[in-house]
C-alpha cells in the first residue's frame, strides 16, 4: 500500500519515544465492535443487465494519488480472465498517479458515463488519498444507485463508507485501520480476519495481498469456477477462499524504531524495474510495491524510450525513467521471468531481506498484509 500505510508506518514511528509502555511491547489495540467473520465468503453470481453479453467492470482511480496495487492487481486478473469488459477510469482528465508508477488511463469518469450510460456492472474502488473527495464520492454513489456491485480493495473501503454505501453492510479493509474505521462509521459490521467479505452488492478486501483472491472471487461470480481454477493456476494462486488472519499484523517498538532509522538515517537507493510492452502488470505492481515499502528505495520504470508501455492486460504506462538518459538508477532488477504472477512477491521479499534485512522485508508484510513465512 505504497503511499498509505508508508505514512502511517512513519507516523508512527516519530511517536516511538513517546507510546504508552504497553504499544511499545507490541501489544495490538482491539476495536470495541464485534466482528463476526463468516467463513466461505461468495460473491453473489453475476446477473446480466441492460442486455449485456459480459458484464463492465469499472477499476477506479483518482488522478492525484491511488493505491497502485489496489489498482493494477485487480484490473490484471479482470483483463486476464476474459470474462468481462474492464476499464480503466480515473476521477479527471490527465495521467492517473499510481506512485510510483503512473498509468493514462482508458476514461475519465465523465467519459465512462457517456460510453456507459447506464453504469458499470461493478465499480472496484481501490484505496486513495483524496478518500473524501466530492466528485469521487459523488460518482460512486451513483454508480451504487444504478445498481453497480461495488468492490472495495484494502482501505478503498474508507471511500465506500464515506459515500454512505457501508452503512448497516458488513465490510472490512487494511489491519492498520480497523480501529479508526470502527470509531469513524460505526454502522458499519467491520470484519477482521477475513481476505475479503461480500455483502450483497458491497464486496470489500482487506490489505494488498487480498487484491487477487478478491479478484478471483469475482472471476468466479461472473464466469464459475472453472474459469477461475484456470486464471488461478496460471498466477500461481492455489486457493482464493476467504480465510485470513489479520490480528496475526501488528508494528511493534521494534517496527517504529526501524522506520526511524530507515526513513531518516539510511540512504534511500534508486531502483529500476525494466518495463517494455507486454510487461506483466501484476509482477510489476507487488515487486514496486515491495521495493517501495521498504522505506530504503526509489522505485522507477525503466523504458528504452519515453513512449508509453502496452502492459500484458492493456494498462497504457508512462515511464519515469530512460535507460541511458539523464539520471540512472543505482541499481536495476533483472527482467521478469516466467514464475507466475502471484509468486513474484516471494522473489522480491528474498532479494529485499538480502539488500536491506529482515526487519526492511517485514514492512512490506505489513504493508501488504502477506502471510509470508520468511527464509
Amino acid at each position: 500500500m505504497t503511499g498509505f500505510t508508508r505514512l502511517v508506518l512513519i507516523a508512527l514511528a516519530s511517536l516511538a519515544l513517546t507510546a504508552p509502555a504497553s504499544a511499545q511491547q507490541g501489544t495490538p489495540v482491539v476495536a470495541a465492535a464485534v466482528t463476526e467473520v463468516r467463513p466461505g465468503e461468495k460473491i453473489d453470481a453475476y446477473a446480466p443487465r441492460f442486455g449485456r453479453t459480459r458484464p463492465v467492470i469499472a477499476v477506479l482511480g483518482e488522478n492525484s494519488g491511488t493505491v497502485m496495487s489496489d489498482f493494477v492487481l485487480p484490473y490484471g486478473v479482470l483483463a486476464q480472465s476474459g470474462v468481462a469488459d474492464v476499464v480503466s477510469v480515473a476521477t479527471q482528465a490527465g495521467l492517473l498517479q499510481l506512485p510510483p508508477l503512473k498509468i493514462a488511463p482508458d476514461n475519465t469518469v465523465a467519459q465512462f458515463d457517456q460510453r456507459y450510460p447506464d453504469g458499470a456492472d461493478y465499480v472496484v474502488v481501490p484505496a486513495m488519498n483524496k478518500s473524501g473527495d466530492p466528485a469521487l464520492l459523488a460518482w460512486v454513489g451513483a454508480q451504487a444507485a444504478k445498481g453497480a456491485t461495488m468492490v472495495s480493495i484494502c482501505n478503498g473501503s474508507i471511500v465506500l463508507a464515506k459515500a454512505g454505501l457501508t452503512r448497516g453492510h458488513r465490510a472490512t479493509g487494511h489491519w492498520s485501520t480497523h480501529q479508526s474505521r470502527v470509531a469513524a462509521f460505526p454502522e458499519t459490521v467491520w470484519l477482521k480476519n477475513t481476505r475479503y467479505v461480500a455483502d450483497g452488492k458491497i464486496v470489500s478486501s482487506a490489505g494488498i495481498s487480498a487484491a487477487i483472491p478478491t479478484a478471483l472471487a469475482l472471476v468466479e461470480a461472473i464466469g464459475g469456477s472453472e474459469r477461475a481454477r484456470v486464471v488461478a493456476t496460471q498466477l500461481g494462486v492455489g486457493n482464493w477462499g476467504s480465510a485470513h488472519s489479520s490480528d496475526s499484523f501488528r508494528i511493534t517498538f521494534g517496527d517504529r524504531v526501524t522506520a526511524v532509522i530507515s526513513y531518516f538515517l539510511r540512504p534511500t537507493q534508486d531502483i529500476g524495474i525494466p518495463v517494455a510492452d507486454g510487461v506483466d502488470e501484476l509482477a510489476l505492481s507487488l515487486t514496486a510495491d515491495a521495493y517501495t515499502a521498504t522505506l530504503r528505495a526509489r522505485v522507477h520504470a525503466l523504458a528504452q524510450s519515453d513512449s508509453p508501455v502496452r502492459t500484458r492486460n492493456g494498462l497504457m504506462l508512462v515511464p519515469d525513467m530512460v535507460a541511458g538518459r539523464g539520471k540512472q538508477p543505482e541499481s536495476i532488477l533483472p527482467g521478469f521471468d516466467s514464475t507466475p504472477s502471484a509468486l513474484v512477491l516471494d522473489k522480491a521479499l528474498d532479494d529485499i531481506t538480502t539488500r536491506y534485512g529482515a526487519a526492511a522485508a517485514r514492512f512490506v508484510v505489513l504493508e501488504a498484509e502477506y502471510p509470508w513465512q520468511g527464509r
